[in-house]
């Protein structure tokens, strides 16, 4: 299987919303403002086989000391595969050095961001206002 990872310029819709719905993610039911809202990041991560559109994380930063991960996912049929740990080290060496690296996860990903060596911050509480329901 030849994967290929690398930071984005551009993604189509198309096969955005087609990753997004077959993980269940409600946001592919916002079309407009999910495209709007990936196009404007500070930097977006692909995974590609054969041209196919398996993975897709993203980044919200303010370019110097913080970064924030908010989308990781894999297509169900190529998960377990390494292809999110793959998008995720390009994520890292792109903002190596950062002061600090946030994201939120919950269920199974926790294991896999802690292999990562994404760990608690302290004692915060993770908190949200959020219009999805896939949660």
């Amino acid at each position: 299987m030849d994967i290929d990872v690398s930071l984005a310029d551009s993604i189509e819709e198309e096969e955005v919303i087609r990753l997004y719905r077959a993980n269940g993610w409600s946001s592919a039911e916002k079309p407009a403002q999910l495209m709007a809202g990936l196009r404007g990041l500070h930097a977006l991560v692909t995974a590609r086989i054969g041209g196919r559109l398996v993975g897709l994380g993203n980044a919200i930063s303010d370019g110097h000391l913080v970064v924030y991960f908010p989308h990781m996912l894999v297509h169900p049929e190529q998960q377990g595969r390494g292809i999110g740990r793959l998008m995720m080290r390009a994520m890292l060496a792109r903002y190596a050095g950062f002061h600090q690296m946030m994201l939120t996860a919950d269920g199974d990903a926790i294991e896999f961001y802690k292999a990562l060596g994404f760990e608690r911050a302290g004692r915060t509480e993770p908190m949200w206002i959020y219009a999805g329901g896939e949660h």
